[in-house]
């Protein structure tokens, strides 16, 4: 690693921990300033669902987290090491590992038929979202960070980086997106 790609590689590790740190406080701090109020449910399935939902939350930071160390990386066909460098689907088999321990199929097109399908309003941090880049469906696969922004290794001569998913050139190539459920998940 070169001291150019060694200095790019702490600047970007470093954004992404703060990323972590500011998840973590905005949790917290929701927490904090929403005292208890009567649950609709009773006690113990209220106690399951928060569980559930601070186990989403965790798992969804854990991904952002590993897919926020990737910026910076070089695009490389056919790409599944940071070593070497990324392409779209080796980006987020990548993530999916590291965060996870999940293994994902090679390319996007396969990837597509993982998981569940979710629709465009429902996305949550850590779903799948799928662009018809090469005129055919899902030739382009990013990991959904929230607040309509995804992560992904763009082409040739590109690094991986975050976009605007209301940006002309994605929203006209948008194909679907889908959700990882592992095991132990249950399915939404």
């Amino acid at each position: 690693m070169t001291t150019r790609n060694a200095a790019r590689y702490r600047q970007h590790l470093a954004k992404a921990c703060v990323l972590a740190a500011g998840l973590w406080f905005c949790s917290t701090a929701w927490s904090i300033d929403n005292p208890p109020q009567q649950d609709p449910l009773p006690p113990g399935k209220a106690n399951i669902a928060l569980a559930k939902l601070h186990d989403i939350t965790n798992r969804a930071s854990e991904l952002a987290v590993q897919a926020l160390s990737m910026l910076g990386i070089n695009y490389r066909y056919g790409g599944t090491s940071p070593e070497t460098g990324l392409d779209c689907s080796g980006l987020v088999r990548y993530v999916f590992k590291e965060a996870w321990g999940t293994d994902l199929p090679r390319t996007s097109a396969e990837i597509s038929r993982v998981g569940e399908k979710v629709d465009k309003i429902d996305l949550r941090p850590g779903d799948l979202v799928f662009y018809n880049t090469l005129r055919r469906g899902f030739s382009h696969v990013g990991i959904y960070l929230g607040d309509r922004k995804f992560i992904h290794s763009p082409s040739a001569g590109g690094q991986v980086r975050i976009e605007d998913m209301d940006l002309a050139y994605w929203k006209k190539r948008f194909n679907g997106a889908r959700r990882i459920v592992t095991e132990g998940e249950e399915p939404h």
